[in-house]
């Protein structure tokens, strides 16, 4: 999980917003631009949101996902989004060597990507607006695009799984005009991570992978493969993606990072 920090009142006055959907609860942190224009993007990423929930919610029978999934329907006769959604999952497949799955139990399951891709589309409808400085929380996954004020980067505090209530670091986005945080782990929501290799939970010496990259959309996703290969490989796996840094907490309490992560802290 991850919360942005708040920042002094110098900061520009703020737009916020919570709202619960797909499961968890997305909150926006918006900063400058005109505030009719911001509003009405708000309301539009905020009515994408829902959209998305409608069209690839595998808890829904009818949503496009399931149907296409059961046989019913044909990627052809889906919204465009999901051919999209579909080739990114394929990309993280590849570029994990499978570590990456759009299938559970054998079933289409694009989930592992939707979240994040979301939390991103959200943000950037948002930031078209004109506003300066947007945050988007999707779950604890965070896309950060521009600044919350003049020389005032967002940074995002990361929770330790070992500690409730403790962070295990802070993440600053000084000099990234985009940056994302996400997190994959056992600490919120138990053993929910699946080894693709054997379709069951991920036995693995990790409690939490934090991924911090340009996008929440590859950042989510690369945390997702990195905890179900277990720290020494991931870690390995992480340091060779480019414009991607990570931190990696095992059940030991070990603190693993990757060589360009401390850059970032602060």
């Amino acid at each position: 999980m991850a919360d942005t920090v708040a920042e002094s009142a110098q900061a520009p006055a703020a737009v916020r917003h919570a709202e619960e959907v797909m499961g968890t609860v997305f909150s926006f942190d918006v900063r400058g631009g005109e505030p009719l224009a911001v509003q009405a993007a708000l309301r539009e990423a905020v009515a994408g949101l829902h959209r998305v929930n409608e069209v690839f919610s595998t808890y829904r029978d009818d949503s496009q996902v399931s149907r296409l999934a059961r046989g019913e329907l044909a990627l052809d006769d889906c919204d465009p989004e999901v051919a999209e959604v579909l080739e990114l999952g394929a990309e993280a497949e590849r570029s994990s060597d499978g570590w990456f799955s759009l299938r559970y139990e054998g079933r289409l399951d694009p989930t592992g990507i939707v979240k994040g891709w979301a939390v991103e589309r959200a943000a950037r409808r948002v930031a078209e607006s004109g506003a300066t400085g947007v945050s988007v929380n999707g779950g604890g996954d965070v896309q950060l695009l521009g600044v919350p004020g003049p020389e005032r980067p967002w940074r995002v505090g990361v929770s330790d799984p070992l500690r409730p209530g403790g962070l295990a670091a802070v993440v600053s986005a000084a000099g990234a005009a985009e940056l994302a945080v996400a997190t994959s782990g056992s600490a919120e929501r138990g053993a929910h991570i699946v080894d693709p290799r054997t379709g069951r939970s991920a036995v693995t010496d990790l409690v939490a992978v934090t991924v911090v990259a340009p996008t929440i959309t590859w950042a989510d996703c690369w945390a997702t493969a990195a905890f179900a290969m277990g720290s020494r490989e991931g870690l390995a796996w992480l340091e060779a993606l480019p414009d991607t840094e990570a931190l990696l907490i095992t059940a030991g309490d070990e603190v693993l990072i990757t060589g360009g992560l401390a850059a970032r802290l602060g």
